[in-house]
């Protein structure tokens, strides 16, 4: 069960406010990937991109091992389950408000029709005006005007 003020939800939330994290899971939900292949794409520095992986791996959302020198990175999804019961509760809120909202939008209809137009089977005349008014609008003005004259120093 997760608890309403669960500091290890902040960090999976924090971890995943994050567009270069967000890549990360995705590329690691795919298969098992090395740090190198990680930052690859990403056109970071190294520095800079452990840095994100430091963030995912205090969420919980990443586990790192050695082989050798290499240092490969999985993806640990249970945070991520974790996060989806959380918002799964605001899920069934906004069911319950749309719901309600399409039983007012079907009352109305049934209480007060909204008028249908039929459209005009008769095309206007080729010369005939945009609108009923005879009267004439005037020209734009131009945006600028020429470059006035320049102080010499």
């Amino acid at each position: 069960m997760v608890q309403l003020s669960d500091p290890n939800l902040d960090l999976v939330f924090t971890a995943l406010a994050d567009r270069t994290r967000r890549d990360v899971l995705v590329a690691l939900g795919q298969r098992d990937l090395s740090i190198s292949e990680l930052a690859q794409p990403h056109g970071m520095s190294l520095t800079g991109f452990m840095k994100h992986l430091r963030v995912l791996e205090a969420a919980g959302l990443i586990a790192r091992s050695k082989e050798g020198r290499v240092v490969r990175c999985e993806l640990s999804a249970a945070p991520l389950q974790e996060a989806a019961v959380w918002l799964s509760r605001y899920e069934k809120f906004w069911n319950a408000r749309f719901d309600a909202l399409g039983r007012y939008l079907q009352h109305q209809e049934e209480v007060k029709p909204c008028p249908t137009s039929t459209p005009s089977t008769k095309p206007p005349p080729a010369n005939a005006p945009n609108s009923a008014s005879n009267a004439t609008s005037p020209s734009r003005r131009k945006k600028s005007g020429a470059r006035g004259p320049t102080r010499k120093p």
